[in-house]
């Protein structure tokens, strides 16, 4: 079967557009074609800094013809929705069918449509799909009214080695393209996706942004260990620097030794942000070196010397900006940065920066009492967590706050603790990122959370959908990876997170477990019953109740739970009553029924003592004796019996059931 291979020739597109741009491309040329019965065996996107490809494999050459009948409206219905019908088939009244429905004559059409050439439907729908293509940001260039991310220069569109004729935005279709901006001469003529992947190649493009990021990471890695180094790992710059050059070439060069005494983080961070740099480092130390590497998009006759020779020029213009705030920042205490604070707004409705900092200095206080860390350190802490951002580097470099606060505190022989706590405050800003450091920086950093959490929603501004402006979600998932990771009992209510943000909370734990591979339907039985605010407590039963599902017992004793719920459900519906009070055991007569009585009282007493002193796993094999007798039960007894005394007692003894294991989890809630 035939393919077709697609690409769109521009001016440079924006790095962090690409991967995106070749995935709505891929998404909207599928839907086009499956919508019109094109389907394929299998397709593949690219993107790169001028070109995003398309290619897709086993399309067929023409529609396949398509025979349909549509029900219509009843041969009594109004004119209007006759003629709608009409407009809609573009069928007449007497091309049109009378059949008994059932429930009166009907009309129905059959409609025959001729497939059509692929050909022709490609010219059709391309035009409007590339017009589709949401880019984040676009423009207008000359000689065109359509929007586009950057000017379009070409487009290549082949089906089966021959062209797909149709314009866009100016451009006419072709099979011809360009190579490497300086490594390459003249066009290149293609006809199907192998010959033009190979004739890129010859030209210095590497089509695959995977295979780019291949080449860079080895040539980052092999071109570290020749000077007896190696790459800090930097996944975001990777992806970067792999939509920047078509041809990427791996140089080293150096910094200067006069640069070496600021902080690495200064340095790593101007080099990324501005240059687009790798960092390396000494492996025996992991103290950052005085070398760099860059990625050219150039293979150059002197083996790179004058680019590395430009590049280390521009780098110490940068860096000199960098040491001279470094410098100057150091000339203020932090501690005399704090009032600096009063002048910055935190949030309209919310007050400054200082009076953040107030809250943030009383919550880290209160919080470090309750997990065993030094109060004191904790709230001195605090009080100069946010002081760095009235500094020059982090002016100029705001990914640098909380390590900068930190640098000055040591500056300032602030104590260890504290300096560490102020530098590790914002720690985890990722779901893979480190902790804070000690018990202190916990304290600071919870308390942080806590006031970010508490403060938007008291001001209703916490997320809706997709949106989350001020980072609440993960202010929320933060709190939660400390407390769980470091096993704190922190009482959530006690340090003023309220009944309706703790359910926020509680649905960011069950993502949180559920990715660990604690079932969330379980968390959610837990929650309900009584909005637990101990996150480390509700961990721990979710876990000994996934166990105790997984056996026979706790399999068995669900399902009879589920019998007998069901049952109470629909009879107390019946009734418009509940049948909450205690079984009368004198109007016990079988012996399964008695058992089952006792059973559970002892149950009961036990499961609720078990719980109270935190041993859930105990608790769960209290539950797991109950399964013979329930079992027993529902085997050798009729709840539903024609003596309602007989009745009613039974449906309490279920009752009962339900009650006993909802001490430990509302199973109504829980799935399978």
């Amino acid at each position: 079967m035939p393919d077709l291979l697609l690409e769109l020739f521009s001016e440079e597109i924006p790095a962090r557009m690409q991967a995106q741009a070749a995935k709505d491309l891929e998404r909207l040329v599928v839907g086009a074609l499956s919508d019109r019965g094109l389907l394929f065996e299998g397709v593949k996107a690219f993107a790169g800094p001028r070109r995003l490809t398309l290619a897709i494999a086993g399309l067929p050459a023409r529609q396949p013809d398509v025979s349909e009948e549509i029900k219509g409206p009843k041969t009594d219905a109004p004119q209007a929705a006759l003629d709608g019908f009409l407009k809609k088939t573009g069928l007449t009244l007497d091309q049109l069918e009378k059949r008994d429905a059932g429930k009166g004559q009907v009309y129905f059409a059959r409609i025959e449509r001729v497939g059509r050439e692929t050909f022709e439907v490609l010219s059709e729908v391309l035009p409007d799909v590339f017009a589709k293509l949401p880019w984040p940001k676009s423009m207008r260039f000359p000689g065109s009214a359509v929007r586009w991310v950057r000017p379009l220069h070409g487009i290549v569109c082949t089906f089966d080695g021959e062209i797909v004729p149709f314009a866009f935005a100016g451009v006419q279709s072709g099979n011809t393209t360009l190579g490497h901006r300086f490594l390459s001469t003249g066009p290149i003529e293609v006809r199907r996706f192998d010959d033009y992947a190979e004739k890129l190649h010859k030209a210095h493009v590497v089509l695959d942004a995977e295979q780019r990021k291949a080449i860079i990471f080895e040539g980052v890695k092999q071109a570290a260990f020749v000077h007896g180094l190696e790459m800090i790992p930097d996944d975001g710059l990777l992806d970067e620097v792999a939509g920047l050059a078509e041809w990427p070439v791996v140089l080293i060069g150096a910094i200067e030794d006069a640069f070496m005494d600021v902080p690495p983080e200064i340095l790593q961070t101007s080099m990324r942000t501005h240059q687009k740099y790798f960092s390396l480092r000494d492996p025996k130390t992991g103290k950052m070196a005085n070398r760099f590497a860059l990625v050219a998009n150039m293979i150059a006759n002197d083996a790179g010397r004058e680019i590395v020779a430009g590049n280390e020029r521009v780098l110490r213009a940068r860096l000199s900006d960098a040491k001279f705030f470094w410098d100057q920042d150091r000339k203020r205490t932090l501690e005399s940065r704090v009032d600096d604070l009063k002048g910055i707004v935190f949030h309209a409705k919310l007050g400054t920066q200082y009076e953040r900092v107030e809250r943030i200095v009383a919550l880290a206080g209160e919080i470090a009492d309750k997990i065993g860390a030094d109060v004191e350190k904790a709230k001195r802490a605090a009080l100069l967590c946010k002081a760095d951002l009235t500094s020059g580097v982090v002016g100029e470099f705001p990914e640098l706050q909380g390590v900068m606060g930190g640098y000055y505190a040591e500056h300032d022989g602030e104590d260890d603790d504290v300096s560490a706590a102020v530098m590790t405050h914002y720690f985890p800003r990722g779901g893979r990122d480190e902790l804070p450091v000690s018990p202190t920086a916990d304290a600071v950093a919870l308390a942080d959370r806590v006031f970010m959490l508490t403060a938007f929603s008291s001001i209703h501004e916490m997320p809706t959908g997709s949106g989350d402006p001020y980072a609440i979600r993960r202010a929320a998932l933060g709190l939660i990876r400390i407390v769980l990771e470091r096993k704190y009992r922190l009482p959530l209510r006690e340090i003023g997170i309220s009944g309706a943000l703790l359910g926020f909370i509680v649905d960011r734990l069950i993502v949180t477990l559920r990715e660990g591979g604690v079932r969330h339907d379980l968390i959610a039985a837990i929650f309900s019953q009584g909005a637990d605010d101990d996150l480390m407590r509700l961990t721990l039963r979710g876990q000994a109740l996934q166990l105790f599902l997984k056996t026979d017992e706790g399999a068995n004793l669900l399902a009879g739970y589920k019998r007998g719920a069901n049952i109470l459900k629909a009879e107390e519906k019946k009734d418009r009553t509940t049948f909450d009070g205690e079984p009368d055991p004198e109007a016990l007569v079988l012996p399964e029924e008695k058992a089952l009585f006792v059973e559970l009282a002892t149950a009961s007493e036990m499961i609720r003592g078990e719980v109270e002193r935190e041993r859930f796993v105990e608790a769960m094999s209290v539950m797991a004796k109950l399964r013979a007798p329930v079992d027993a039960f529902f085997d050798k007894v009729t709840v539903n019996d024609k003596d309602a005394t007989l009745r009613e007692n039974r449906l309490k003894l279920l009752a009962r059931l339900r009650a006993t294991l909802h001490q430990v989890a509302d199973f109504s809630k829980i799935e399978g």
